[in-house]
């Protein structure tokens, strides 16, 4: 199906359009400037520059057809000395007359950057003279610079008329384009500089957004910028006093739940063990075990760690010490990190986070590779594969959602509770990244974890 002309123009003008808020700003107020400007030369060209150049171009037709009449009707030495002495003073003429001497044949080449400037000059002069004169005639705009040099053929040879230019067309044109040009740089330079000012605080906004985001603070954040600008900076600090309390009436929430259930548990676990040995208080330990364990899995899944700061740590100091658990449990586990590479997290949680993802890969799996690089603009991403059974491409999401458990394609953990992946990813998206999945090449399952810088 084709688009209309009409909207293909349309979609291509859009791409053009700058993307920033800087851009379009500058845009919606120099492009208007420009066109303005624009307007403005051009009908100050096309009237008055153009009607002052035929006016002057007239006169000074008007004083040569004088010079040329008046020779002819006395072609006398004297006469002519007369009649030069009255053009150079009342004038500003210098004639000169040239016995036995032919109008130039061509005139000047002009150089093809000058034609559409002198183009307008050498018109405006071309019909003042034909309609005043009546003898052939030629005339140069170009050889000499303050000057126009005009020759009419006249009996007996050629009358050389130099007038200076101002005589012939209006010099000052240039000097309103300057004017023009300057202002034109100066209220651009101008709008630049407020413009900056403003998209400024907008950008202190985002950043400040962004950083609180990803769990990180921005204490030296304040509103600035324009009216409606500041209220939005105002309503994000609100907005950010209130989440930050309700983390912490959270936090104090979830440390006294954690407290009151481990209590019970420790006094069950202390009398379990003072009772006699039996199979049944072995089971009832295996029970209290897995329901510790699983306590202690809802309360990570609904505290998260957003209490916790940003620091830079090596990400293969981070791993190798993760990879520890899943040695321990039988799997092959490799590291492949640069020592040197760094990220700036919150290392417990992403030490959970790892752990998780790297103990779920050694439970389903015999061999576990884990891999870091840094990635664009100072992010990093973290590989984990395993050759275990792996999960379904169509079940990739639904693996993250908390208490999933897909005993279909993976071997179900007995000590899990289905909120490995939903931790992991909760970690990951704190920090400003995400976690996706795909097969791996070792046949498994392979997850990616990836940070911002």
């Amino acid at each position: 199906m084709r688009l209309a002309p009409r909207r293909v123009f349309g979609r291509w003008v859009k791409r053009q359009m700058p993307k920033t808020l800087f851009g379009r700003s500058l845009l919606i107020i120099v492009l208007p400037i420009a066109l303005m400007q624009i307007a403005v030369t051009y009908v100050f060209f096309d009237a008055h520059w153009k009607t002052v150049t035929s006016r002057l171009s007239e006169g000074l037709a008007g004083d040569i057809a004088w010079a040329v009449e008046s020779y002819k009707q006395d072609p006398s030495p004297v006469a002519f000395a007369r009649i030069s002495q009255r053009a150079e003073d009342s004038m500003s003429l210098s004639i000169a007359l040239q016995p036995g001497r032919k109008l130039p044949a061509n005139r000047r080449d002009i150089p093809v950057l000058e034609e559409p400037f002198h183009a307008p000059i050498d018109q405006s002069l071309q019909r003042a003279l034909d309609d005043r004169l009546d003898d052939p005639f030629w005339f140069d705009t170009t050889r000499y610079p303050a000057y126009v040099d005009i020759r009419v053929a006249v009996p007996g040879g050629v009358m050389r008329i130099l007038a200076p230019r101002e005589r012939a067309f209006a010099t000052q044109g240039h000097i309103f384009v300057l004017w023009m040009t300057v202002a034109t740089v100066l209220l651009t330079a101008i709008a630049i500089l407020f413009i900056r000012n403003q998209v400024r605080a907008i950008e202190r906004l985002a950043n400040a957004a962004e950083a609180f985001g990803r769990g990180a603070d921005a204490p030296a954040f304040k509103p600035h910028g324009a009216k409606e600008v500041r209220r939005a900076a105002q309503a994000f600090i609100f907005m950010k006093g209130r989440i930050q309390r309700h983390i912490e009436q959270r936090t104090h929430l979830l440390a006294s739940v954690s407290h009151d259930l481990r209590t019970p548990l420790t006094r069950l676990k202390l009398s379990l063990a003072l009772a006699e040995p039996s199979n049944r208080s072995e089971a009832m330990k295996r029970d209290l075990a897995e329901m510790e364990h699983m306590i202690d899995e809802y309360l990570a899944f609904a505290r998260g760690e957003g209490a916790e700061a940003v620091e830079p740590v090596r990400l293969r100091d981070l791993i190798e010490a993760v990879s520890e658990g899943a040695l321990l449990s039988g799997a092959q586990v490799s590291v492949a990190a640069d020592p040197e590479l760094m990220a700036a997290v919150r290392p417990n949680a992403l030490k959970r986070a790892l752990a998780n993802l790297v103990m779920n890969a050694a439970a389903h799996g015999e061999r576990v590779e884990v891999a870091a690089q840094s990635v664009g603009q100072g992010g990093v991403e973290i590989v984990i594969d395993d050759d275990g059974p792996g999960i379904p491409e169509d079940r990739y999401e639904e693996a993250f959602k908390a208490f999933g458990r897909l005993d279909e394609s993976r071997n179900q953990n007995t000590k899990g509770v289905g909120l490995g992946l939903a931790i992991a990813r909760d970690v990951a998206r704190g920090h400003g990244g995400d976690i996706t999945l795909a097969r791996s090449p070792l046949g498994g399952l392979r997850a990616v974890v990836r940070l911002p810088g």
